[in-house]
């Protein structure tokens, strides 16, 4: 019985099934979450999410591999406007309270050039899953004066309001909507090896 733990202990070594993924957390001082959206037409309004957090596992150098879970706090909302913020909180966009997260989870990498990915996931909103398309734009791997290995990440995508439930708007008289449905996320990311 001895022989035989032996034996399997070695073939789990030299198929690395007893290696740890490693495990990124994201340095949420330097990174941030943010959207646009069309107002009246004619213009674009900005916000971010103040609270978010979550994981990437990859053992990979170049992170073709990785694994993201993420999850934002709907109620960190901000738009620099605390009547806005407090109706895009309310059931005419997000309920907040009813669904407090947003949340993206991968399914599949792929890279597109040396720097250029497309991570595709299901993204949840409003209690709605899709599954969407991330662009991700790699900016490289650093180790830092304290010794932390660090990696960094631009990441856009483009998503309909409408198909998660968000559909709080108003016509126009000339035409088109007060709040647009096309919603630009972008997330600017320094994720942190974990020792």
């Amino acid at each position: 019985m001895k022989r035989v733990s032996v034996i399997l202990a070695s073939v789990f070594v030299a198929f690395g099934l007893n290696a740890q993924t490693a495990k990124w957390g994201f340095d949420k001082s330097h990174s941030s979450v943010n959207f646009t959206v069309d107002h009246m037409v004619i213009a674009e309004v900005a916000g971010s999410f103040n609270k978010f957090d979550g994981t990437i596992l990859s053992d990979k150098a170049d992170f073709t591999d990785m694994k993201i879970d993420f999850t934002i706090e709907t109620a960190s909302i901000n738009t620099a406007n605390e009547g806005r913020d407090k109706h895009l909180t309310s059931a005419d966009f997000f309920d907040a309270t009813a669904f407090p997260a947003i949340t993206f989870k991968s399914t599949s990498v792929a890279k597109i050039s040396d720097k250029a990915y497309k991570v595709t996931g299901d993204f949840t909103m409003r209690g709605v899953t899709k599954t969407i398309s991330l662009d991700v734009t790699y900016g490289g791997t650093i180790t830092d004066p304290y010794k932390n290995t660090r990696a960094g990440f631009k990441v856009t995508t483009v998503i309909d309001r409408t198909a998660y439930g968000v559909n709080w708007s108003k016509t126009m008289d000339a035409g088109g909507l007060v709040v647009g449905n096309e919603v630009t996320l972008t997330a600017r990311v320094e994720i942190v090896k974990a020792k």
